[in-house]
Formats: C-alpha cells, structure tokens, sequence
C-alpha cells in the first residue's frame, strides 16, 4: 500500500459541518442546550429502530437536512482514494448487474460504548473488527484492543499498546524486549488466538485464555514495514497457523503456537492482503499491482494471474467450497472468481462510493459481505450468482466487518468524531417477534 499521511482526500462530512460555524442554518438556529442534545447519542436497539428512531442516533429532526438529501450529498462528494487516476470510473460496462432486494441481516443494536478507530495515515487497511462468537466481538479502538461482549454489555481492553508490551513466554526468535507505543494498522482474531500487525513492521499474538502477551516479533527492518494483513487458519496438519501481509514484498508464514516462522516468500511489489484457500492448496496474494495472483503457497510459483482490476486490491476472501474466491479493490469492484478458470471473473460487482476494503464470505457459503471505506455494507447472495444483495448503510468510515463462526450476527465498526459506534445484524429468521424481548 502507499503511504497516505496526511494527503488522504477526506471530504468534510456532515458532523464536521455541525462543528463549522459558518454552516448555513443549524448552529445559528440552535442553542448551547440543544446542540448538546444534537451531539449526545445514544444506543439504538431493534425495537427503537421500527418505532423510527435512527439506528446510528443521528437526529435528522434537528438538522436542515433530511437523511435522503444528505445521502446524496454524501454520493455525489465522497472521494475514493485511487492509485490509478478514475480508475473507479472505468470498469462500468464491465459490472454485474445486482438487484438489491435481499433482506438477509436484520438490525439489531447500535452500542456507542464502543469506539472503534482506524490510523488516520493509512487509511486504506479496515480489518480491525473481528468476532470469535456471536457475542464477543474484538476491535482496535486508538491503541487498544478491546473486547466487547454483546451478550453482558460488558467492554474491556485486551491489550493497550500505547505504553510498553513485552511477552510473558520465552521461544525462539520472540522479542523479549517487546515494543512501545505500537500503532496498530491489521487484527485477526480467531478461537484463542489474537494477532496485531503494527505500522512499524510488528507481529504480536497473544493467547486469549492467558495473561499478557504470548509473542513480539519484528517482521521487517524495512522502511516500508507495515503490517497490511493477517489471516490464522488452521493448517492440513491440524496446527493453527498465520500469514502475514507485508508491505516489504513480503508474505510470512508462522506456527502461532509455537511462534515459528515457517516459510517466507518474496513479491515484486507491495503485498496488501492474501488468503488461503480451504484445502490450503492455493493462496491469493493481492497488492500494489492491478493484477492479482494465485500462488503455491509453499514455494510462490505463480499458479495463474488475475487480470481485469483497473486499480490496487486490499482484499481477498475464498468461499468454503473451495473455488471460488475475491478480490476487493480501488476501483469500487469486487470481483468473484473461480479457480478452475481465472479468464474472467463469475461477477464485477460495483460498490456505490469508493473500494472494496474488506470481504468475508459466510461459513455456510450463502452470502459474501463485501465492505465499501464509508457507508455501505453489501451482502451478496452467493446461490443466486451474486446477482441479489442487501444494501446496509449508515454513514461514517467503516473500520471493519466481521461474521460470526455460525453467521448468526454481523458486526461493523463505525468511525466517527461524533457517531462512532459498533453496529449489530443479526441474520434473519422467520421468528421476528423475539427482537420485541430487546
């Protein structure tokens, strides 16, 4: 990925209007009083939702703009980040045609007690949400790692990384002296283990049943050290493993119970995400280059390229059938594929305001999420050939997406001055009448 500092074009959303003086009509019209109420949010539950309170608290009542105009100020002025000048406006005549019509995730809670955040700098990486259950949810919010339990209410910190972290055990190749002040870009967490990547290069994993931190590492010395990805899985062997993404060119393989680096393969260009398939045969390595590629995942030989990305990737994901897969990238598509035949892709499917920065398929392969910057979730129903989806939207930057093990709940981290929260989906049954109970 490129470094963006402070050059991100980030547009002046809406909340930072209200703090704009010179915004025609609402902090003229309002008193001190009540723009403290205009800015006091609140949780949202499902039954306040239909009752037609806003599911992020965003009281339009209030404001000289209705939600509707306001969504399409927001369209018509968002600036996606692009590496390839318009690539965003090239690629649609290639794109699927989509009806959004499915009705898969139901709104469920909007809990303001949970802040999640993303680096300012380099806000291309949004993997920092993940859920290990249907009720424990973990995110960075500034230099924390939080947990979140959907179930109690109940959030605390894991791990805070502002100060000193040092590991608790002693292995070959662990950095015993640990970090300071790490700026985490990349999370993945899955059963017991949590993995952070850090701006500087940094692997920290820690076991989520014990005290502390298992294991530091420093990937790289490179200048251009971020740690772009993460993904665990579990290897042919039964061991859990990891891969990391790197912006040195490279992508490392770990034994996370041993904390062994197991293999290293080098890339001609920055590596911005990679996944494994099922059988863990193949792996897709996207980065800083318009093509994609499958490689071995033991040696890096390029098993096939993937062409028709007019932009960078940030994302990949594989559907558990074991074929089929994505890659998500900046020039608002995410494109499906299938390994057997990589000439063109299943689906071109074009995002509204920017890329692709995230995509989780469902366990049980029914539906592939797929995560714009800001604003927009889409699920997409894989049965019908990704051609029906749900739109989810809301309105802030998207820190990262996530579905339970058992898909029963989809989770997305807001980030926002004002409206930064953690939006629950639960997936949709035909027993409604339970959310009447929350």
């Amino acid at each position: 990925m490129s470094y963006l500092h402070h050059s991100y074009p980030f547009e002046d959303d809406f909340y930072d209007e209200i703090d704009d003086p010179e915004f025609d009509g609402v902090i003229e019209d309002i008193a001190v009083d009540e723009y403290e109420m205009l800015t006091k949010v609140t949780d949202t539950s499902a039954a306040q939702a239909r009752k037609g309170k806003d599911i992020q608290g965003i009281p339009w009542e209030m404001l000289n703009i209705n939600r509707d105009s306001y969504r399409i100020t927001r369209l018509e002025q968002y600036r996606n980040f692009e590496n390839i000048l318009v690539s965003g406006e090239t690629v649609d005549k290639d794109c699927s045609k989509v009806e959004k019509s499915g009705k898969y995730y139901d709104f469920f809670y909007n809990t303001r007690m949970v802040k999640p955040t993303i680096l300012h700098f380099q806000m291309q990486l949004r993997n920092l949400v993940w859920a290990t259950s249907k009720h424990d949810v973990y995110l960075v919010s500034n230099y924390s790692i939080m947990h979140w339990s959907s179930l109690s209410g109940n959030l605390s910190e894991i791990i805070n990384f502002a100060g000193h972290v040092a590991p608790t055990e002693r292995c070959p190749g662990n950095l015993l002296e640990g970090f300071s002040q790490t700026q985490i870009s990349t999370l993945a967490v899955k059963d017991n283990f949590l993995v952070a990547g850090g701006f500087q290069g940094e692997l920290t994993c820690k076991r989520l049943d014990k005290k502390g931190v298992s294991f530091c590492t420093r990937t790289t010395h490179d200048d251009n050290a971020i740690s772009n990805a993460v993904e665990i899985y579990e290897s042919l062997s039964g061991a859990t493993h990891f891969i990391a993404s790197n912006n040195d060119s490279g992508v490392r393989e770990y034994d996370i119970e041993k904390f062994q680096l197991l293999n290293y393969l080098q890339f001609p260009w920055p590596v911005n995400h990679t996944s494994i398939s099922p059988d863990r045969k193949i792996m897709t390595v996207v980065g800083d280059n318009l093509d994609g590629l499958l490689v071995d995942p033991q040696n890096g030989k390029t098993i096939a390229t993937l062409v028709g990305h007019k932009d960078y990737s940030f994302a990949s994901a594989w559907h558990p059938n074991g074929h089929t897969f994505a890659t998500g990238n900046q020039d608002k598509t995410c494109r499906v594929w299938d390994a057997r035949n990589v000439s063109s892709p299943i689906a071109v499917l074009k995002n509204n305001l920017g890329a692709s920065r995230s995509i989780r398929f469902s366990s049980d392969g029914q539906f592939m999420v797929v995560a714009e910057p800001a604003d927009f979730v889409h699920v997409y129903n894989t049965k019908a050939n990704y051609e029906i989806s749900e739109e989810i939207d809301f309105f802030g930057e998207i820190s990262g997406v996530c579905l339970s093990p058992d898909d029963e709940c989809m989770y997305v981290g807001i980030w926002d001055r004002t409206y930064a929260s953690l939006l629950q989906y639960n997936r949709r049954h035909s027993y409604h009448y339970l959310d009447s109970y929350f």
